[in-house]
């Protein structure tokens, strides 16, 4: 079975926004979160779905998945304190019917522009090589190395990359790694970060363009401004 883990259990602090979180905030008329579900419901690979919400949007969200059909849902369960403990909720919640050679593509709730072939490419790599990474390569050589106040280092370009999503795992070796985390008292920033903290192999997925996650005001309007162009392409032929 590969299942795909939603987190969507932040309440969006920096996004500054008063009526609701920013995994709900439309676009087109259409939540965002819904956006980056279709993805996911569309792919014939994906057998099911699990979703970490906010607990008092929750019933929300299950109105949103009924009226945009979204059906691989099996469970919304209520999201952690961080980010890292909303994956591991996620991952326990899959114990239920989960074996240990089933896949998880782990992923934002506010990262809307994967596709069907990023998609593929995760759950390949981690059938070939046990995980999968999505990063996307650096695009400018600015990146340095700070010790304090202090640069110590200016690494070359072509060996830095930024890690997106998905981050793709064997079930097992994953929800491994997070009950290890917890009882060591570690939390990661992702699933990349809490591999590298344990010395665990990570294999690379390159991602496409525009993968961008909804974190900031700006974000939010970079991601609208998107889908005008992607709707005007469709209408001009641009």
């Amino acid at each position: 079975m590969i299942t795909a883990l939603i987190f969507a259990g932040g309440t969006g602090r920096r996004m500054n926004t008063r009526s609701k979180p920013k995994q709900f905030l439309e676009i087109h008329g259409k939540p965002v979160i819904i956006y980056t579900l279709e993805h996911f419901e569309y792919h014939e690979q994906i057998d099911s779905i699990v979703i970490v919400c906010i607990k008092d949007w929750i019933e929300e969200l299950k109105c949103l998945l009924n009226r945009y059909c979204i059906t691989k849902v099996k469970t919304v369960i209520p999201g952690g304190d961080t980010g890292h403990d909303s994956i591991y909720l996620g991952l326990e919640a899959m114990e239920v019917f989960s074996n240990d050679d089933d896949i998880v593509l782990i992923h934002d709730g506010v990262r809307p522009f994967i596709n069907e072939e990023l998609i593929t490419l995760n759950i390949k790599t981690v059938k070939k090589f046990g995980s999968a990474i999505t990063c996307e390569a650096a695009r400018e050589s600015s990146i340095r190395s700070v010790d304090g106040e202090i640069i110590s280092e200016v690494p070359p370009r072509s060996q830095m990359y930024t890690a997106k999503a998905p981050q793709s795992f064997l079930y097992s070796s994953i929800f491994h790694l997070y009950k290890m985390s917890n009882e060591d008292g570690i939390k990661s920033i992702d699933s990349a970060h809490l591999c590298s903290l344990y010395q665990q192999p990570m294999h690379i997925v390159h991602s496409t363009k525009n993968n961008m996650k909804i974190t900031e005001p700006a974000d939010y309007y970079i991601c609208r401004a998107l889908y005008d162009a992607q709707e005007s392409q469709q209408v001009f032929g641009l």
